[in-house]
């Protein structure tokens, strides 16, 4: 962790701060889209994962890392980094950075976690606040620099008064502050209503995003939900109504704070459509100032943040516990009170076994990471540090990590499904503390299995507790996607098998659920959406296969760089399923689409931050799917400066003989997505031998199709344009002439079609070359011969636009 400010001459600061429901999220999100490089930090990790389906929905998952405490997705060559705030990784520096409920800072527990980030973690180019307009102040003090902006609310907020259960509006959410008082509100709202999905802190990533997409595709229309759903999560709510207006917050049972009723109100009235709330008749109406505060949304300013020294002495416990407890010396901040791993580093350095190992700043520094494991049971405290204890005193002796027999002694008994609701929330918060472990690779021999193994008990305690939150709490006649699925006892062709129920039983009883039994549509939904990009099979056609089973296919769309995605059996899969695979499919799409350009990243360049020559260039090169003709981007790339020349030529663009490409776009698998999407978007198959083979008849394609599908009309052939490319190389090599001709060999062209193609390449000059051989003459300088090609299968090789080189058609010369 940083533990001084960097730099803050260069870098732009802005605090985006407002009510709920002003797109201030989706904002950071489209800015952070317009930088090489981003990351953003989110307070829940059910937000981060939220946050994370949106951005690889854009961009895909080879671009994007997710990093909670307790998931890690990591593609080899990230350039966007989506974090809960703790998670945030500070050494790796990014061009955008964000930090979400900047407010946070003033929370008792962590928010010490977010002062830091406020004071310390920046993006090279730009850093964005978002949060409520309460940090205007401090924002204001604290980064005098900072661009503080106020974000308007989209819709309108109403107070509605008391309602009973029963009349309550459809789309409604009612909260509460207990799992107790939720599920009794969820069974009254089932009997009243016949359905209702619960949303909880405690819930698992998996079965929130389960009981959520029940919600939005409308299978039930009520939610009940603790205060989790006031960060950030997007639901579409009309109304929201408390069920209670006091909470324990850790310490002691209070009223909430007008703010915090605030922020868990806004929820209601989502984009433009104006939302309502109140509370439930049991309770007393609020009061008017109440009412105004959040109507109007004017709270009282933070005076004060929860703040925790970083600069930690690891020469013993007790020097670190001292640095620990330092107080600020600005008169802005408040030493944090309490927090878990303070208390746990405080009882562990007063056990005689832990004291005897903690005899150099290297033993101090592995407590302290010990220290650090969360509690999430939330149980007995002394528990917890017995835990701390026995893992402290592990990874102390021997080879430095966890004995496998104790961890598997720790958690072979929470893989066990059965029980009630509490019984698996239980089992979930413990095996949390193991998946969080399990991510400390250098603790644990085999780290890959212990993190597959704690995560796929996670999942299957996650999609346990989402069966029974359907089976308790939504009557089965209001909802079919609970059912299991019986393994086929008959054969593909048999009565009754064309059948799209039939085939989806088939297709989920090849693979065993949680317990040995038939999969349910959740558990094989939730094994596509954690699928990685190469498990998924697209053919020539796009379809899209997982698992051997066709899945969906992808259609036409605006244009070849937005397909649209049909499921394959859509009248099978209910509403939430069909939510959560069309999402996970998009970003597969998105890879698919990135493959065909290469690997270019054209949401960043061709974002508001760029230049407009940068703009310019770069939307014409993603429109083009990765390859343009000279004459198409002569003028940009003449007007650009070196600078941002160089950094199109660090993403692999080149400026050839008679095309701008991107290097990779002219690879064969890349090609291979190219032809894919062209025959998407022309709805027509893809002409034969594309894009195998490098010289088709020019008859095979329409009128200004060959360009689309990666090949060039010369005469009566089409040659593919990495070829026509090399071909122009060899042709203006000093050199060249028996390179040229053993191309010419090799593509087995007659002497007619040579001569054509000769013709239509100028010879390999065009206008440029022509002006050149002229002067040449006059100086009395022989023409120079032409140059010997390379293999006419392979693509160009990456080429710099050094002095001297003039395009085919005129272009300018580059720098």
């Amino acid at each position: 962790m940083n533990t001084s400010p960097p730099s803050r001459s260069a870098a732009i600061v802005v605090a985006e701060l407002g009510p709920t429901n002003t797109g201030k999220t989706h904002r950071a999100i489209e800015r952070m889209l317009e930088h090489d490089s981003g990351m953003m930090g989110l307070p829940l990790r059910l937000l981060a994962r939220e946050v994370y389906d949106r951005v690889t929905a854009r961009v895909g998952e080879g671009r994007v890392a997710l990093m909670t405490g307790e998931e890690k997705r990591l593609p080899p060559r990230p350039d966007y980094w989506i974090c809960t705030v703790e998670a945030m990784p500070l050494d790796r520096k990014v061009d955008f950075l964000a930090v979400d409920e900047i407010q946070l800072a003033a929370h008792r527990e962590r928010g010490h976690v977010f002062t830091d980030r406020l004071l310390h973690a920046r993006g090279r180019k730009e850093t964005w606040f978002l949060g409520a307009d309460t940090m205007r102040p401090m924002l204001q003090s604290l980064i005098p620099h900072a661009s503080v902006k106020r974000a308007t609310r989209l819709s309108q907020l109403r107070y509605a008064g008391r309602r009973s259960l029963k009349s309550l509006p459809p789309r409604s959410a009612v909260v509460a502050f207990s799992a107790d008082r939720v599920y009794e509100l969820a069974e009254s709202l089932r009997r009243l209503r016949g359905g209702v999905a619960v949303v909880l802190g405690a819930l698992s990533p998996r079965t929130r995003n389960a009981q959520v997409a029940m919600y939005q595709s409308g299978e039930v229309q009520y939610l009940v939900a603790t205060d989790a759903i006031g960060m950030g999560l997007n639901l579409d709510l009309n109304h929201v109504a408390f069920a209670a207006l006091s909470k324990y917050d850790g310490a002691e049972q209070r009223d909430l704070f007008s703010d915090e009723l605030a922020q868990i109100a806004g929820r209601a009235g989502r984009h433009l459509n104006d939302g309502s709330f109140g509370t439930l008749n049991t309770l007393s109406e609020l009061s008017p100032r109440v009412v105004t505060a959040i109507e109007s949304h004017q709270f009282p300013a933070v005076r004060s943040l929860i703040w925790r020294n970083a600069e930690l002495d690891f020469e013993s416990p007790e020097a670190l516990l001292d640095s620990l407890c330092r107080a600020p010396r600005h008169n802005a901040f408040i030493r944090v009170e309490r927090a878990d791993d303070f208390d746990a580093l405080k009882d562990l350095s007063q056990i005689p076994a832990v004291r005897d190992l903690v005899t150099d700043r290297a033993a101090v520094e592995l407590l302290w990471q010990v220290c650090q494991i969360p509690d999430f049971r939330k149980g007995l405290f002394g528990q917890h540090v017995g835990l701390l204890r026995e893992t402290f005193l592990q990874l102390s002796a021997g080879d430095g990590t966890l004995d496998p027999t104790w961890l598997g002694k720790q958690v072979s008994p929470l893989d066990d499904v059965s029980g009630d609701l509490h019984t698996l929330m239980d089992r979930l918060a413990a095996i949390r503390i193991w998946t969080y472990i399990s991510q400390r690779s250098s603790w644990l021999h085999d780290a890959e299995q212990w993190q597959e193994r704690t995560r796929h008990i996670e999942d299957a305690l996650g999609d346990a507790l989402h069966e029974r939150l359907v089976e308790r709490f939504v009557q089965r006649a209001a909802r079919r996607s609970a059912r299991r699925f019986v393994r086929a006892t008959t054969t593909p062709g048999a009565s009754g098998s064309d059948s799209p129920f039939a085939k989806l039983g088939l297709l989920l009883g090849e693979v065993s659920g949680a317990d040995g039994g038939a999969m349910t549509e959740e558990q094989f939904v939730q094994r596509v959406v954690d699928a990685t990009h190469e498990t998924f099979e697209v053919d020539a056609l796009g379809g899209i296969s997982f698992e051997g089973q066709p899945l969906a296919r992808l259609v036409r769309g605006t244009d070849r760089r937005s397909p649209q995605l049909a499921l394959a059996e859509p009248e099978v899969w209910t509403g939430g399923a069909r939510r959560r695979l069309e999402r996970r499919l998009q970003a597969l799409a998105r890879d698919l689409v990135t493959e065909a350009m290469g690997g270019f990243p054209a949401e960043s360049l061709t974002g508001a931050g760029r230049s407009p020559v940068t703009r310019g260039l770069s939307y014409r090169l993603a429109e083009g799917v990765g390859v343009i003709t000279r004459a198409e981007a002569w003028e940009q790339w003449g007007l650009m400066d070196e600078e941002s020349k160089e950094r199109l030529r660090s993403l692999g663009v080149r400026e050839g003989r008679r095309y701008f490409y991107v290097v990779d776009a002219l690879a064969p698998p890349a090609m291979e997505r190219r032809s894919m999407l062209t025959a998407l978007f022309l709805q027509k198959p893809l002409p034969k031998g594309v894009p195998r083979d490098v010289t088709l008849e020019a008859a095979a394609f329409g009128p200004r199709e060959a360009r689309a599908f990666g090949y060039e009309v010369l005469g009566s052939v089409a040659l593919r344009i990495d070829v026509v490319e090399r071909l122009c190389e060899a042709l203006r090599h000093p050199q060249g002439g028996p390179r040229a001709q053993a191309l010419f060999q090799e593509l087995r062209l007659d002497a007619g079609a040579r001569a054509a193609v000769l013709r239509e390449l100028g010879s390999a000059a065009g206008p440029g070359a022509a002006q050149k051989r002229r002067r040449r003459r006059r100086r009395g300088n022989k023409p120079p011969a032409h140059g010997q090609p390379a293999h006419a299968g392979s693509h160009p090789s990456p080429r710099g636009s050094g002095p001297g080189a003039r395009g085919a058609q005129g272009g300018p010369k580059p720098e």
